[in-house]
């Protein structure tokens, strides 16, 4: 059985490649047209598209998708959404699936990708982790996002994916100090059966399994210090990842 499933996700694989393929094509010329934009009305007519190519993404790969929470998005207010990272398909369950135009952080290597790279040019804040300098610079960028853009960030605080099996790993300073520093709100966000879709210890492996994405009521970072703050969202991120239903 289990050399029969290694088999089919193989094959959902190359099902799973050609269909981001195709779809990424049909999305290239507008995404490509409203860098004519400015900011924000660039992320604001992004954000639509991106979220009408990963539901025909989900829907043509067997994936199903639920989302939870999207009531605790308050209107005419921007958060910063934190979410846990143990797969390469956090992305686009995630920043999609957020209601409202945001932006994502993101390894600058992303960029180079022949095609792809443009989505990430549109819609992250790249950074080169190897680059003091750089982390400087998407460190502001990032800020600049949520107060002159208003728009939503979207940030891994575990800094890369999960590969320990614990439940979450430490979470960095970065999102937490950008909360106390802007006064915005931390929608902490709990992402399920990503690592089921596409693990993280096999190479070219697909399979059509359930995932799910929470939003929990905002966190606010007033009167907190930065390590008050980290350590209240990873305590109820853990506690909603072990007992939650998905």
């Amino acid at each position: 059985m289990s050399s029969l499933k290694n088999i089919l996700g193989r094959v959902f694989a190359v099902w799973a490649a050609l269909v981001f393929c195709l779809t990424l094509l049909i999305v290239l010329i507008p995404i490509w047209v409203i860098g004519l934009y400015p900011e924000p009305k660039r992320s604001h007519i992004f954000q639509p598209i991106i979220q009408g190519w990963m539901s025909v993404f989900f829907f043509l790969t067997g994936v199903r998708r639920r989302f939870r929470g999207r009531e605790h998005f308050q209107k005419g207010q921007n958060y910063i959404i934190v979410c846990n990272h143990a797969s390469y398909m956090d992305p686009p369950l995630s920043s999609p699936g957020i209601p409202g135009a945001n932006k994502t952080i993101a390894k600058a290597e992303m960029e180079k990708i022949p095609l792809f790279g443009i989505i990430y040019r549109r819609g992250s804040v790249l950074v080169n982790r190897k680059s003091e300098e750089s982390r400087k610079a998407s460190y502001g960028k990032m800020r600049d996002v949520l107060v002159r853009l208003r728009l939503h960030m979207c940030i891994y605080p575990e800094g890369t994916r999960n590969r320990t099996g614990e439940t979450l790993t430490r979470f960095h300073d970065g999102a937490f100090k950008l909360a106390v520093e802007t006064g915005k709100p931390v929608i902490p966000a709990t992402l399920f059966g990503s690592g089921q879709v596409l693990p993280t210890h096999k190479s070219f492996y697909f399979w059509p399994h359930p995932v799910a994405m929470h939003f929990l009521p905002p966190v606010s970072p007033v009167g907190k210090t930065v390590d008050q703050l980290r350590d209240e969202v990873f305590a109820i991120m853990k506690q909603h990842l072990e007992t939650a239903k998905p």
